[in-house]
């Protein structure tokens, strides 16, 4: 009976809704204006090149605080302020490099593509010599742990390319990057390096967070290119290889970050709110132009748009750009801390974070019967990207505050072809984002925030 009475809450709205042109109107004349007067490639110009890749705890990341904090007060939200959080401060230190030295017991010189893998700590100065255990995976890497000690583990895990959602393929291989270091240290490994985390076919390098286990040594860790990567293993299974490796990581006490939160006071329930966002932070090896600066650019777009055609939404917007996404997640649990000790009340959250590509739709992590009613809107999104909304998904940042309330958690799904090409690489540059792509996703964000605040 309960379960009928629900359903019956959720598409009375949705019933009413589909009977009012007024929608279709309204959201027609976001697209309208977003095509013709949007200033998200403008904002996102600024981000990438005024200020470039904002590591947590940098003066960069700094400087894109400041830069938000302004932004939104000029596009005229009600409120804007930053909230403080304590964030990890780890530090690059210098330039990353991997030269095979030796092959077969003879000397040589092979300079690989390398970049350090996010939190990782660095080599002993002037870098580690040893050689080379290669392994496709955590398996076979168990089936020859006699032979790790002393050895500089690569793991050679690559993106499966029968899965046609590239996204499922990084979660697979993402196994390597959090856990490889840890794993083979278990084995007296005094290093690692891993495969990519990619399908692409270029040889960039890709950083991404790593973790260690505390109860154990504490190793270097990083990432190759592919074509590099093809090339070591190829090697390895031939002959003796020597690998030179040297970082220089390391971490300096926490210090402050802010989550950048602008607001839209609600006309008729205020103390209800819908929050939107992408997280600030990036990693620095490149831009931070897909990631996140799409996603920050775009949740700006979505309140000038509705300041710009005159919508004042029923129920507050918080429009937050979230720290510390990359490697710790501080910015979005302190989001939801706070928002624990609040009486406002969160109904719904939507999050940017999969790049400034084509929309194709959202995914959403909530209850059979409200994500029913979320789809009864797709007919309304369908002319700006969206044909579908897939159940599960949401985001990082957005995923503290929805499992703390059970509300909503909605992810934009653009076309995700080609995003792990770019992601966590020196390609992730302003130059990679289409400005039209980037503008229809902010559309189709807006569409939904506006039949939230009307139907939920």
């Amino acid at each position: 009976m309960m379960k009928k009475l629900l359903l019956g809450i959720w598409m009375v709205p949705c019933m009413a809704f589909a009977q009012q042109p007024s929608d279709s109107l309204l959201i027609k004349q976001i697209s309208d204006d977003v095509l013709t007067n949007g200033k998200s490639y403008t904002l996102l110009h600024q981000l990438t090149k005024q200020i470039g890749g904002r590591l947590t705890g940098s003066p960069q990341f700094m400087k894109a605080v400041l830069w938000g904090q302004q932004a939104m007060k000029d596009m005229g939200a009600d409120t804007v302020y930053l909230q403080a959080c304590r964030v990890p401060h780890w530090v690059r230190g210098g330039k990353d490099a991997a030269t095979v030295v030796q092959m077969n017991g003879r000397k040589v010189k092979k300079s690989l593509s390398v970049t350090a893998l996010g939190n990782s700590l660095g080599t002993k100065p002037g870098g580690i010599t040893a050689q080379v255990l290669a392994v496709r995976d955590f398996a076979e890497l168990e089936a020859h742990q006699a032979e790790a000690k002393g050895k500089i583990v690569f793991f050679n895990y690559p993106f499966n390319p029968t899965y046609i959602i590239p996204g499922r393929a990084y979660g697979e291989s993402g196994a390597y990057r959090r856990n490889g270091a840890a794993i083979a240290a278990k084995y007296g490994a005094v290093g690692i390096v891993i495969r990519s985390l990619s399908g692409s076919t270029d040889n960039y390098a890709h950083t991404g967070v790593m973790a260690y286990n505390d109860s154990l040594p504490k190793i270097p860790a990083a990432a190759l290119g592919l074509q590099d990567a093809d090339s070591l293993f190829a090697w390895c299974q031939r002959m003796p290889v020597q690998l030179h490796l040297e970082t220089h990581g390391y971490f300096l006490p926490d210090t402050i970050g802010y989550n950048v939160i602008g607001v839209l006071k609600g006309t008729e329930l205020p103390q209800q709110y819908i929050t939107v966002g992408g997280h600030l932070d990036s990693w620095d090896e490149g831009e931070g132009a897909h990631d996140d600066g799409a996603g920050v650019v775009q949740t700006m777009e979505v309140m000038r748009a509705f300041k710009a055609v005159g919508y004042r939404p029923k129920h507050s917007i918080h429009f937050v750009l979230f720290a510390n996404e990359e490697n710790g997640l501080r910015g979005g649990n302190e989001y939801a801390r706070v928002a624990a000790m609040q009486t406002d009340q969160p109904i719904f959250a939507l999050e940017s974070d999969e790049g400034g590509f084509t929309p194709r739709g959202f995914g959403c992590s909530t209850s059979p019967e409200k994500l029913a009613a979320l789809r009864s809107w797709i007919p309304l999104l369908q002319p700006y990207g969206t044909d579908k909304i897939a159940a599960g998904g949401g985001g990082a940042d957005i995923g503290p505050l929805a499992r703390h309330f059970n509300i909503p958690a909605c992810g934009l799904m653009p076309d995700n072809q080609r995003y792990f090409d770019i992601h966590h690489t020196k390609a992730d540059v302003f130059e990679a984002v289409n400005k039209r792509e980037l503008l229809l996703g902010a559309i189709n964000m807006a569409g939904l925030v506006y039949l939230v605040d009307k139907y939920f």
